[in-house]
């Protein structure tokens, strides 16, 4: 039972972590090498694609999607895709894709004169199921070696921290209040009620002996 509660606890802590290192953003130092348009045809991978454009019908089949080539400062190249998150899930608001492209356009560089950008962006690459990174803003620096603080997931994660506290502070409280106490009249209840079948198993077996 001991090995059951832990299996369920690690595998809700690696699906929530999972969900936020998806969903919250981050941020890479590249070099732009190329902006493309691509014709994509949707497959098991679709849920890691927005649904379309915001102003834009939606397609389950295939649709044009903006991409971002990069390369890292390691050599490493890194693709993103440039896409709208309109209203929808994460809530990144983002319906500038096409200026977004443009901005990356202007930015391309060689590596003969490089030109650095930092590239703040949600989600995964993973060349296995074909996803790629959503890229949300674009922001020049002056090397690769500039130091990026994730304020913003820091500023979350301690809301976050605290808002569970508290909920689980008022669960631990409502416990002791409500359900403590209830548990222990049953416990009560039922040693009573044990208690008085040994007494008349006691009264019948002694008068039969």
């Amino acid at each position: 039972m001991t090995y059951l509660k832990w299996t369920i606890r690690i595998l809700l802590l690696l699906i929530v972590g999972g969900f936020l290192h998806y969903n919250l953003p981050d941020r890479d130092i590249v070099r732009i090498v190329n902006t493309e348009v691509r014709r994509v045809d949707f497959g098991m991978n679709s849920v890691f694609w927005q649904n379309s454009g915001a102003g834009d019908s939606v397609s389950a089949i295939n649709r044009d999607v903006f991409f971002i080539e990069t390369i890292r400062p390691d050599g490493s190249p890194l693709v993103f895709r440039n896409e709208d998150t309109g209203w929808g899930w994460p809530p990144y608001f983002k319906f500038d894709t096409a200026d977004l492209q443009t901005q990356a356009k202007n930015l391309e560089s060689t590596e003969a004169s490089p030109q650095w950008v930092a590239v703040r962006h949600y989600g995964w690459r993973s060349t296995l199921i074909s996803i790629f990174p959503n890229a949300t803003s674009l922001k020049p620096v002056a090397s690769p070696d500039v130091r990026l603080i994730p304020w913003f997931n820091i500023v979350f994660l301690v809301i976050l921290v605290a808002i569970l506290a508290t909920i689980w502070r008022l669960w631990l409280n409502f416990r002791r209040a409500r359900i403590d106490p209830v548990l222990e009249d049953i416990d009560e209840g039922v040693d009573a009620a044990q208690g008085r079948a040994g007494a008349f198993l006691d009264r019948v077996f002694g008068k039969r002996r």
